[in-house]
């Protein structure tokens, strides 16, 4: 497996993009995590509804808006991610900063594009 990734906005909801992506990152055999309000399965993904100290995160993929991030700044710099990807909708210039102290790499994209286009 490669690039491990939290799905950080998980919902069990098929219309949501959060499980689309991690539909296409587990299609792409990418080892996949995900957190959310609402505990259940997408794609055989558990969707944990408590904050787990995950090891290896390679990759941190938002799908929570700038207001609801704040509450999860220390958890996303504690997990040490390679990267933070900030998909449509959830660009926040407060989190860039923090994640630039702390020498995490970010890049406000899409994630089911960077799949789709072999750039993931």
């Amino acid at each position: 497996m490669k690039k491990k990734t939290l799905v950080l906005g998980a919902s069990l909801k098929p219309n949501r993009y959060s499980n689309y992506a991690i539909q296409r990152l587990v299609a792409n055999n990418v080892d996949t995590v995900a957190f959310g309000l609402k505990n259940g399965e997408v794609s055989g993904v558990n969707i944990d509804t408590e904050l787990l100290a995950y090891e290896d995160i390679h990759t941190v993929t938002l799908y929570l808006n700038p207001k609801r991030q704040k509450e999860y700044y220390n958890y996303i710099t504690s997990l040490k991610p390679k990267r933070v990807i900030f998909n449509p909708g959830t660009e926040n210039p407060e989190l860039y900063q923090i994640l630039k102290d702390n020498t995490i790499e970010f890049e406000a994209a899409c994630t089911l594009v960077l799949l789709s286009t072999n750039q993931y």
